[in-house]
C-alpha cells in the first residue's frame, strides 16, 4: 500500500528532525513495519516521539521500550489470529460455514429480480 503522507514525511526529513506521533499504531501497519520505519528514521538521523506511549527513540531506554511495545503488539496480534481461527473451527464443527445469512429467501429473491427486469430502464 502506498502511504503518500508517510512517503512525503520520509522524503522531507533532515538530520536532527523529530517525528512526533500520537500513537505507535498510527505510524506503522505492523510491528515489523514500525521497526523498519524507526530504522529508516535512524538512518536519516531523525528521532521518533510517541505522545501516547511516551516513547523517545533517542535514548537507549526509549529504544528498549519501543521494541517491547512492538513485541507485545505482535504477541497480541498472534493471539487474536489464533482465537479467530479457533472460533471459526468451532463454528465449522457446528455446521456453520461463515457466510452471512441470506436476507431474502429464494422466492422473494426471484420476485425482486423479476420486478427489476420488468421495470423499464429509464425508471432504474
Amino acid at each position: 500500500m502506498e502511504r503518500t503522507g508517510l512517503t512525503a514525511l520520509m522524503n522531507a526529513l533532515r538530520a536532527g528532525d523529530t517525528v512526533v506521533i500520537w500513537r505507535l499504531d498510527r505510524l506503522g501497519r505492523s510491528p515489523k513495519n514500525l521497526i523498519q520505519l524507526v530504522e529508516d528514521l535512524e538512518t536519516a538521523k531523525a528521532r521518533l516521539r510517541s505522545l501516547q506511549e511516551n516513547i523517545d527513540t533517542t535514548s537507549s531506554g526509549g529504544k528498549l521500550i519501543f521494541h517491547l511495545f512492538c513485541a507485545l503488539a505482535e504477541f497480541e496480534s498472534n493471539l487474536v489470529r489464533e482465537r479467530t481461527q479457533a472460533g471459526m473451527g468451532a463454528a465449522r464443527a457446528r455446521g456453520r460455514m461463515g457466510d452471512r445469512p441470506k436476507r431474502l429467501d429464494p422466492v422473494k429473491r426471484a420476485l425482486a429480480l423479476k420486478l427489476y427486469h420488468d421495470t423499464p430502464s429509464h425508471y432504474r
